[in-house]
């Protein structure tokens, strides 16, 4: 079957004989928008302000977060069309400067995440801040991201799985064909929104060292799209091996990840107080104690004025009597 079916009714049959047929464009004025396009922007916009609402939590500003985009989108982009077109190089080797023409579709997920994560390391190394402090911070962006992202999937009717019979199948529609799939994106959605919810309980409350929360975030994707990936159809292969680059990607994080973890939980038991954002607070603290104290201005007396010299008296006249108003 088809690895996309644009324009296909969408129906599921476990609600009865629902079903939907949404476009996957509109327009505005000479402009043609994909909804594609509206999605991810949702979702990176949402994750950008939820990365710099919760910045002071890492022991970041919001600045941090809003200056590392200028060079983390570009490289991201790069980095998600480098990977795609490398495992796909069939589609580019006739014609290899359609490469650039990233407007036809054809960005990797992990290319993505990698060029992400090399800006996020120029970066910190630049202003000198602590990478896996700042990595657990935008990891929780990243989910925000790839929960919603996968919807723009769902409008152009591509990433679903092979055919199957399962219980909460999804059906494509197409010139009176009707193909029963699974709808691996919404598994995928699911799938890192549960991760969001825990993840970002987990950072508000236990974290103990900086770079847990990026490697809880690494081991819950790695394992879920380890497993997901395995049911799609337009996987990348790992050129003609028949190994899946996804999967591999993702069972390699999933045990790395789970390994350091493990560790840190049995062996290391980090001290909360080494993390950045702690450091912080301390180094903080420090100052303000070392801080020279300002005088204390000098007291005013009942009228409003300064105190004058101890023992000065009221002027009085020659007699002692004060002037009296007639």
């Amino acid at each position: 079957m088809p690895q996309r079916l644009p324009g296909a009714t969408i129906s599921f049959p476990m609600f009865g004989d629902f079903s939907i047929n949404p476009p996957s464009s509109f327009e505005l004025g000479p402009l043609t928008i994909h909804w594609y396009g509206v999605i991810i922007a949702t979702g990176f916009l949402l994750a950008v302000l939820y990365c710099a609402h919760r910045a002071e939590d890492f022991g970041m500003k919001a600045d941090n977060v809003y200056d590392v985009i200028l060079l983390g989108v570009p490289l991201a982009i790069v980095c998600a069309r480098i990977y795609y077109c490398v495992f796909n190089w069939d589609l580019y080797r006739d014609d290899p400067i359609s490469v650039l023409y990233i407007w036809h579709g054809g960005l990797g997920m992990y290319g993505v995440l990698f060029g992400a994560i090399v800006a996020l390391i120029i970066y910190c190394r630049w202003k000198k801040l602590s990478i896996p402090a700042f990595l657990d911070m935008v990891c929780l962006g990243f989910l925000i991201g790839q929960t919603l992202g996968r919807w723009g999937n769902f409008m152009n009717r591509e990433a679903f799985g092979y055919e199957t019979d399962i219980f909460c199948r999804m059906g494509l529609t197409l010139n009176g064909v009707t193909y029963y799939v699974h709808p691996t994106f919404l598994y995928e959605s699911l799938w890192n929104c549960a991760g969001l919810l825990l993840i970002h309980l987990f950072s508000k409350r236990r974290r103990s060292f900086d770079g847990q929360v990026f490697l809880m975030y690494l081991a819950w994707y790695g394992f879920g799209r380890m497993l997901i990936e395995g049911l799609r159809t337009d996987s990348l292969y790992l050129f003609n091996t028949g190994i899946r680059v996804s999967q591999l990607v993702s069972f390699i994080l999933f045990v790395a990840s789970s390994g350091i973890l493990l560790y840190n939980a049995i062996k290391r038991r980090p001290d909360p107080r080494d993390m950045f954002v702690n450091r912080q607070k301390l180094a903080l603290e420090a100052v303000i104690e070392t801080a020279p104290e300002e005088p204390e201005p000098e007291e005013a007396d009942e009228t409003g004025g300064e105190t004058g010299d101890e023992g000065q008296e009221t002027p009085e006249d020659e007699s002692g009597d004060k002037h009296e108003d007639h």
